[in-house]
């Protein structure tokens, strides 16, 4: 008999935070933290199948609720008996009940189903995420520490706590003050001539200013200039590209496959920063990899300050896919607590690939319930 989908439920757990990152308040007079919605979906022989979405309102428009309700009214309804293992199926499914807008709808939502649906498949398939894929091109990944720095003193104090940490490379938080963002290049740079850095101004930017600023910053030596200015700005984005400065790598404004050949094709990018939740999950995330990789493109990677699951979907894909820079995946520089049985550690700055079948972590279901509860069932 065929193995069906029998249960879906999620939980919204709340990372409690150390340090200062722009995007962990919520809403206004919200809770500061990392909220996430854990996905369990339970397969008919009773195999469980974890999966993680990471709203941050401040960054992208989904909020927990909206995931919440995306995942228990619309995604759930058509997956209930379905056959965990046809992923065609269930993502054309998916497309039918949350209609695309410019790009896919909804995507950090759809990423906690993709992530549960992965971790389900490989554990009934007896596959470890590399097997999956069949790709193993190394075990661990290099970590870029992210600076949010609010003054000299404050990046001081960071730089200090990730050489003891062991980290050798940073990716810096920019816009729109660029005599500022100056300021703190010098002071990096000074710190750590050999690093690996690139700069990150979230689409923060005017047309003008990145253009002063991408001559501004381009004597640094920097591995690249990531979304300069917002994502809809395509003019500013052709205009930055034609300066030559620096390598233009875009984030917010690449969701699909599709957004990622159009942008590449009109000439607007050098590369694309890889997040694995924005995109949808690790279907959606490995086609632009061998995009990326095919066309000769910069391959970087980031996160949404992933937790525990969603850390467990980025490391396997960017390692066994060769990810050839440090990744900005600062979930383990900021979040305090962990749902996993062994909590991810970075050591010396490094990552390593779990060899458990699907997404080869375990959770905490005590921890799960001390940081969270469940919403649905």
């Amino acid at each position: 008999m065929t193995v069906q989908i029998a249960q879906v439920e999620t939980f919204s757990p709340l990372y409690p935070v150390e340090g200062h990152f722009k995007f962990f308040e919520t809403r206004p007079g919200g809770p500061i933290g990392r909220p996430s919605v854990v996905v369990r979906i339970t397969a008919s022989d009773g195999t469980v199948g974890w999966g993680e979405a990471v709203p941050s309102p401040r960054w992208s428009y989904e909020t927990p609720e909206s995931v919440r309700s995306t995942i228990e009214n619309y995604f759930t309804p058509g997956l209930l008996g379905r056959d965990p293992l046809d992923s065609g199926a269930i993502h054309r499914q998916l497309q039918r009940v949350i209609a695309p807008s410019f790009s896919t709808g909804q995507p950090i939502a759809r990423s906690g189903i993709d992530l549960a649906l992965f971790d389900l498949s490989g554990k009934l398939r007896r596959q470890t995420a590399c097997q999956v894929w069949g790709r193993h091109d190394r075990d661990t990944i290099e970590l870029s520490w992210t600076l949010n720095p609010r003054s000299p003193g404050e990046l001081e104090e960071d730089l200090a706590k990730a050489f003891q940490r062991g980290y050798r490379h940073f990716n810096l938080k920019v816009a729109p003050d660029l005599d500022r963002d100056l300021e703190h290049l010098r002071i990096l740079r000074q710190a750590a001539p050999d690093a690996i850095i690139w700069v990150d101004a979230n689409g923060g930017y005017t047309t003008e200013q990145a253009v002063e600023a991408a001559w501004a910053f381009a004597p640094f030596g920097l591995l690249a200039f990531e979304q300069p200015v917002p994502a809809n700005c395509l003019s500013g984005l052709s205009r930055l590209r034609r300066l030559g400065a620096l390598p233009i790598v875009l984030d917010e404004g690449l969701v699909s496959l599709t957004d990622l050949r159009e942008f590449h094709q009109l000439g607007l990018l050098d590369g694309a920063a890889i997040k694995v939740p924005r995109v949808g999950g690790l279907t959606e995330a490995q086609r632009q990899i061998e995009y990326l990789q095919q066309h000769g493109l910069l391959f970087l990677a980031s996160g949404l300050t992933d937790p525990d699951l969603a850390l467990a979907a980025a490391v396997p894909l960017l390692a066994s896919h060769g990810l050839p820079y440090p990744a900005a995946l600062n979930g383990p520089q900021y979040l305090t607590a962990s749902l996993l049985t062994k909590p991810w550690v970075p050591r010396e700055g490094q990552l390593q690939i779990r060899e458990g079948w699907g997404l080869g972590v375990e959770v905490d279901e005590f921890q799960l319930s001390r940081l969270g509860h469940k919403i649905s069932a």
